[in-house]
C-alpha cells in the first residue's frame, strides 16, 4: 500500500434520481433505546423477568452468541436460524442482517425464540431507518439507507469519542468523493473477526471484501451494528476537508487534510508509546511503521 494514494477516478456513493435518503426522525433523537414488550391481549406493558442488552457496534455474530446465553442454547443455534427467521431486510443486504441488529435493551418473554428475538430487532431498525424522508443535506450524491448503515457502522467502530463522530463520518465521505481507499482498520478487524488496537502490514494485504487497504468504495456489508449517534453522524457530518486522522492520546484526536501534519502526529504518537509495543502508522490503530492514508 503506497503511502501517499495516487490520482483515481472518483468514486461515488450510488444515485437514486433524487438527494434524498430515508433514516427515521427517531435515528437522530437520544441514543438510549428501551424497546417495550406488550402482551398479546392487553395494550398493557409486561414486565419481563430477563432482558437482552445489545450494545452499540456490537457485530451480528456477538448479538447470535448474546441469544444463545440469554435463552440456553447450544452455541450456534441463533446463527442457523437467521435463514428460517424471515427477517424484513433490504434487497442489498442479501439475507445478512449485520447492521440492522438494532442497539437495544431487548425484554425476553416466554416462549421467545431466536428467530422471534432477530425479526423484533430487524423491525426495530427498519421503523428507524426508513420511517421518515431526511434530506441528504450537503452531500452530492444520494446515499441509500444500506450504504448510511454501512458508513455509520464504519464511524461507530473507529470513533474514539461521542465528539468525533463527524468528523470521521466526514473523513469517510471525502475519501469516497475523492475516490481513495477507505483504508480503515475497522474493516481488517472485522475480517479477521477480531477487536484490536495493533494492525500489522501483513493484515492490509489479506485477501478479503473488507480490506479497504486493497479495495475501493465501501464494504459489502456494514461492519457492525450501529447506534443513533453513528447515523446521526453520517446525515450531519462535521464540515471539513479532513482525509486522515490519529488518536494521540485518549481524547485527543487529530485530523488534517494535510499528510505531512498527518505524519507529524503520527510521529508524536509513536514517541508517546516507545518501548511500549504500540507504535502504530498514521492510522488511529495501526501498529505497524508503514504509513496509511488516513
Amino acid at each position: 500500500m503506497q503511502t501517499k494514494t495516487p490520482p483515481r477516478s472518483t468514486i461515488r456513493l450510488t444515485r437514486r434520481g433524487r438527494f434524498a435518503l430515508l433514516v427515521a426522525g427517531a435515528v437522530v433523537a437520544g441514543t438510549a433505546v428501551a424497546v417495550p414488550l406488550l402482551t398479546m391481549n392487553s395494550g398493557t406493558e409486561q414486565t419481563p423477568s430477563a432482558v437482552l442488552v445489545v450494545p452499540e457496534g456490537w457485530r451480528a455474530s456477538q448479538v447470535y452468541d448474546a441469544i444463545d446465553k440469554a435463552l440456553r442454547l447450544p452455541p450456534g443455534s441463533t446463527r442457523k436460524s437467521v435463514g428460517k427467521a424471515g427477517l424484513k431486510l433490504p434487497r442489498d443486504a442479501a439475507g445478512n442482517p449485520e447492521g440492522y441488529l438494532y442497539p437495544a435493551t431487548y425484554p425476553l418473554r416466554k416462549g421467545a425464540t431466536p428467530e422471534s428475538l432477530l425479526r423484533f430487532m430487524v423491525d426495530t431498525a427498519e421503523s428507524k431507518f426508513d420511517a421518515a424522508p431526511i434530506a441528504a443535506g450537503p452531500q452530492h450524491d444520494a446515499m441509500n439507507p444500506y450504504q448510511t448503515v454501512t458508513i455509520a457502522s464504519i464511524v461507530q467502530a473507529e470513533a474514539a469519542t461521542e465528539a468525533d463522530m463527524g468528523k470521521v463520518a466526514r473523513v469517510v465521505l471525502n475519501r469516497l468523493e475523492r475516490g481513495m481507499p477507505l483504508q480503515m482498520d475497522s474493516t481488517i478487524n472485522y475480517a479477521l473477526n477480531r477487536n484490536t488496537v495493533h494492525t500489522a502490514q501483513d493484515d492490509t494485504r489479506i485477501e478479503s471484501p473488507y480490506n479497504s487497504y486493497q479495495r475501493m468504495g465501501l464494504p459489502p456489508t456494514p461492519i457492525g451494528n450501529p447506534g443513533a449517534d453513528a447515523m446521526r453522524a453520517v446525515l450531519n457530518p462535521t464540515p471539513g476537508d479532513w482525509l486522515y486522522f490519529v488518536t494521540v492520546k485518549p481524547g485527543d484526536t487529530r485530523f488534517t487534510s494535510d499528510y505531512t501534519t498527518h505524519m507529524r502526529n503520527v510521529a508524536e504518537f509513536n514517541s508517546r508509546h516507545e518501548g511500549t509495543g504500540r507504535a502504530q502508522s498514521p492510522s488511529r490503530t495501526r501498529s505497524s511503521s508503514r504509513p496509511s492514508a488516513r
